[in-house]
């Protein structure tokens, strides 16, 4: 662009050149008829003088004119150099660019081709991941359900549990006597086993384990009301309440280990009295906590 003003900027300096020695040349030779026709021939030498001062003026316009010229032609030259060293350092950065941009489009493609590969892996482990673990929840539930069914078949001989109390029907006093004697809990609540025998008040262990026992007495003071859990003939705890008058109660429990055959009951102290009716104030009550095998008793 800088280039084709300078052009055009020649251009019209130099029509206005010409134009301008167009110009002094018609008033050179309006000048020399002017001059003949006025002194009819008589001043020639001067004629000749004027023309020839034109003449060296035309001639130094015109050395001036070319002067220009070629310095407006270098001035050009070096402007339109400049401009194709410049396009052509625009062209290299351009293809540059191009080359980058092409780089870039490559390695986004490829990104692009590796981001759906890593899709498709992903999609195929998740749908790993959710056939395995749908594949371990069948088995645990499966498993589950099969263990679950083993111990209620291993624990259908092991659940064993009584409670029961003293009266069936009526009310009445228990004692006192001058020995102990076993108290026998004839209303039975619960006999889960079998294991407790409502005729003779023993509880005997069908398993090995360990087992929870509870005693409560009522009865009424002076007399006071003592009762104690045995196992296979020794005191273990003791239910005792005593005051001067009204009724008196107590309870205690214990857990004992016991094995196969030991037996459980709870004895009356002599010189002590109990009262029940069917309001069940005096209960006996006991449970398998849970079967040991030989090792665990050992570590006992």
């Amino acid at each position: 662009m800088k280039g084709l003003v300078c052009l055009l900027l020649l251009l019209e300096t130099f029509v206005c050149v010409v134009q301008h020695q167009v110009d002094g040349g018609l008033n050179e030779n309006e000048i020399s008829q002017q001059l003949r026709s006025e002194d009819g021939g008589q001043n020639t030498p001067q004629t000749d003088t004027l023309r020839y001062e034109a003449s060296t003026d035309s001639q130094q316009n015109y050395h001036l004119f070319f002067t220009d010229i070629h310095a407006a032609l270098r001035e050009l030259t070096a402007t339109v150099t400049e401009q194709k060293t410049i396009n052509r350092e625009l062209t290299a950065t351009v293809t540059e660019q191009k080359t980058h941009i092409r780089e870039l489009t490559a390695t986004v493609t490829e990104q692009k081709t590796n981001i759906r590969a890593l899709e498709m892996q992903l999609r195929e482990q998740k749908t790993f991941i959710l056939e395995e673990m749908k594949k371990k929840n069948d088995e645990i539930s499966n498993l589950t359900l099969s263990q679950v069914e083993e111990l209620r078949k291993d624990n259908r001989d092991r659940e064993i549990a009584f409670s029961a109390s003293m009266m069936q029907s009526g009310r009445g006093d228990i004692g006192p006597f001058t020995s102990e004697i076993t108290l026998t809990y004839r209303n039975v609540f619960t006999n889960i086993g079998n294991a407790y025998n409502p005729i003779t008040g023993i509880f005997t262990a069908p398993l090995k384990g360990a087992y929870m026992f509870r005693i409560s007495v009522l009865g009424y003071g002076p007399t006071p009301s003592v009762a104690s859990i045995y196992n296979n003939g020794k005191l273990v705890v003791m239910a005792y309440a005593r005051q001067p008058q009204w009724e008196v109660n107590s309870s205690n429990g214990v857990v004992l280990i016991l094995e196969v055959g030991d037996v459980v009951y709870v004895r009356l102290e002599s010189n002590s009295r109990i009262y029940d009716s069917l309001n069940n104030y005096n209960t006996f009550s006991g449970f398998l906590l849970f079967p040991l095998r030989e090792q665990e008793l050992c570590r006992m």
